[in-house]
């Protein structure tokens, strides 16, 4: 890659073009609009990573 190139992402929400340099604030994101709908899935469990659960919520150690 000739260094003027710049490389370009697709925002995984939306999928708008956005520049991979240091100016591009919320990459790979196009904004911060973008970046939160995506947290606001991962929270609400919408994405998940596939696997077995490391442990369930009986097997928690209790708080001291």
């Amino acid at each position: 890659m000739n260094r003027t190139e710049t490389k370009v992402v697709s925002c995984p929400n939306c999928k708008k073009l956005v520049p991979w340099v240091e100016a591009s604030q919320y990459r790979p994101f196009c904004s911060e609009r973008c970046k939160l709908i995506d947290f606001g899935e991962w929270a609400t469990e919408k994405n998940r990573l596939a696997g077995e659960a490391v442990f369930s919520d009986s097997e928690e150690e209790p708080l001291q």
